[in-house]
């Protein structure tokens, strides 16, 4: 693993990994190919291009340009691929499904098909713990459990996992998948929920919390995420997914005030909304398997909430150009027509 392409290297984990990744591995080239999406954003890379310089390159390209993919490849040499490249926010993709089917699952073939044509690179496809849909009880997703996504973005992430298995059955291309947890952290684009949380409530502004905030989530750092991945990468069997995540639940009303305390913010600020179009109440990851390959993570989902509130408070001039233009329109089609709600307690 010398020239290692990172689509989507732009957005907020795949950044993360980019950084992780040269800091750990002196000996690694990466090559980043996004196509700058609102979510992507060059600045995200800014301290990357200066530092390692020699050892990263960018290319600005969408994943289902097959040509502009290939020649990419061929360019740098390529012999892994670690798909972030991804349309990802459930809300949006409920607004504008067409944009997930095309990215999330023509984009990650179009990008298998340029490792098989290449002598079956190595590939890494970065999906989510929302593939295994709602989970009743006390149970907790294995990944051997049937896949049952219940939005268009969970279902375009589970279309792709399959296409990735396919391609290593079929070709046998050396593949693996990571299904991670909600990822919070630095660089992560406001309209997820803890840093539109965060960034709400740095501006006195109420926090939309759906119904009852009852759900269910494992909130894992980001940058243990990324140390994950790539041990997956290097150590993981082909053809073979791994969950990531902390292995601990909490609320999304838990998180909500974790992170309020955090900032010294009044709880006045929450604000019950009438909840989302198929909102799954919970989640929750087996992590054994990545487990039993030496990793752990350094953070639990209570450190991780915190450490990320005191990244977005200490870097407002990252977020606070973002959240007007397109965002702002975005967040008044999402939240300005919700009922608000009155909840117990």
């Amino acid at each position: 693993m010398k020239n290692i392409l990172v689509t989507g290297g732009a957005g907020f984990i795949g950044c993360n990994f980019v950084r992780f990744l040269l800091r750990n591995d002196p000996g690694v080239h990466v090559t980043v190919y996004d196509k700058l999406t609102y979510a992507g954003r060059l600045e995200n890379l800014a301290d990357v291009e200066s530092r390692f310089g020699a050892r990263y390159a960018f290319v600005h390209g969408d994943i289902c340009d097959a040509s502009t993919v290939e020649e990419t490849v061929g360019r740098y040499d390529i012999d892994t691929i670690v798909n972030f490249a991804a349309e990802t926010h459930v809300d949006r993709s409920i607004l504008d499904p067409d944009a997930f089917v095309r990215t999330d699952v023509f984009g990650t073939y179009v990008l298998l098909e340029a490792a098989r044509k290449r002598g079956n690179l190595r590939f890494h496809q970065v999906s989510t713990d929302e593939v295994y849909g709602h989970i009743e009880g006390d149970h907790r997703s294995g990944e051997g459990d049937p896949l049952a996504p219940r939005s268009p973005y969970s279902a375009s992430k589970a279309s792709a996992d399959l296409f990735v298995n396919a391609y290593h059955v079929t070709y046998g291309l050396p593949v693996t998948i990571s299904r991670g947890a909600n990822n919070v952290g630095p660089y992560q684009y406001p309209e997820k929920v803890v840093p539109l949380f965060i960034t709400n409530a740095l501006s006195s502004i109420p926090l939309p919390v759906y119904g009852d905030g009852q759900q269910m989530r494992d909130y894992q750092y980001v940058l243990d995420h990324c140390s994950a991945m790539l041990l997956i990468i290097q150590e993981g069997s082909f053809g073979e997914a791994y969950n990531v995540g902390t292995g601990r639940e909490m609320t999304n009303l838990s998180m909500v005030e974790i992170l309020l305390d955090e900032l010294k913010a009044p709880r006045s600020l929450i604000q019950h909304v009438e909840d989302r179009e198929g909102h799954d109440r919970r989640y929750s990851l087996d992590v054994g398997k990545v487990m039993a390959l030496g990793w752990e993570p350094e953070h639990d989902p209570e450190e991780a909430i915190r450490a990320t509130v005191r990244w977005y408070r200490d870097n407002e001039s990252w977020w606070k150009p973002i959240r007007g233009g397109e965002f702002q329109e975005y967040y008044d089609q999402v939240y300005g027509d919700r009922k608000t709600l009155e909840v117990d307690g």
